[in-house]
């Protein structure tokens, strides 16, 4: 009994900031602009300046603040009709005994949708924009003239890095807000790119000549947390969008058998 009572005040909660998610999409976006554009005008106000601010140096921030906006726009018009979406042909979790129902079964099925411990992966996704931003403003200075090689490589290969990935995890948020049936595929596939970019700008730059050993150690450390940091979601999510009756009702169209 106290059990369910627990869950009932669970269920109620995250249903609540599931609702609050979804009312709150204009606000987080313009929040977003708003603090990500103050924070890197800061960034390049304190950055070394060694010339004259050009479209170099602004342009990674302006890419950094739009992206992940331009993004998750871009996904509520894709993505409008994600309840519908026809299933994958070929399906590729397998784990489980499960029973095929329509898509119109499933959504009157008691737990579809994307609330329960969705929430927390939803919220999860939308942190990580802000996170990955403030990692770059930490570690990437404005810059301006000539810089060594291995500097503009760094540079560019971070800007890549949380631009695309950024945008990337907006994406998948409004997938899973939306009940795309791909969702699941598309988040377990930016934790591969995710991963393979990390390796990449690890491989790039550490064969770039001139590089100071303490600018390679402290890549190290960042790119070596930011691999953890991926490693460590795929191990508490991975088994949980397997497994999930909730998320096999709301994305694959399936109940367990």
């Amino acid at each position: 009994m106290a059990l369910a009572a627990v869950n009932q005040r669970l269920s109620a909660k995250s249903a609540a900031m599931l609702s609050s998610i979804e009312g709150s999409l204009d606000r987080i976006m313009l929040g977003w602009l708003l603090l990500a554009a103050f924070a890197s005008a800061a960034r390049i106000a304190f950055s070394p300046i060694n010339g004259p601010l050009g479209i170099g140096s602004v342009l990674p921030y302006v890419l950094l603040v739009v992206a992940p906006v331009l993004s998750m726009v871009l996904a509520l018009r894709w993505f409008a009709d994600g309840e519908i979406q026809e299933q994958p042909s070929i399906r590729l979790a397998r784990i489980g005994r499960w029973r095929d129902v329509s898509r119109s079964e499933a959504r009157r099925h008691s737990l579809f949708g994307a609330g329960g411990i969705m929430v927390s992966l939803l919220v999860g996704m939308l942190i990580n924009v802000p996170f990955r931003a403030l990692e770059y403003f930490g570690s990437m200075p404005a810059l301006t003239g000539v810089v060594p090689p291995w500097l503009d490589i760094l540079h560019t290969m971070m800007t890549l890095d949380v631009v695309l990935i950024s945008s990337l995890y907006s994406i998948a948020f409004v997938a899973a807000l939306r009940h795309v049936p791909l969702f699941p595929r598309l988040l377990v596939a930016i934790w591969g790119l995710d991963l393979a970019m990390q390796l990449m700008t690890a491989t790039l730059v550490a064969g770039t000549p001139g590089l100071p050993p303490a600018v390679a150690s402290a890549l190290h450390g960042l790119l070596d947390g930011n691999v953890t940091k991926v490693l460590i979601s795929v191990a508490l999510w991975l088994p949980y969008l397997l497994l999930s009756q909730r998320v096999n009702v709301t994305y694959r169209s399936r109940v367990a058998a």
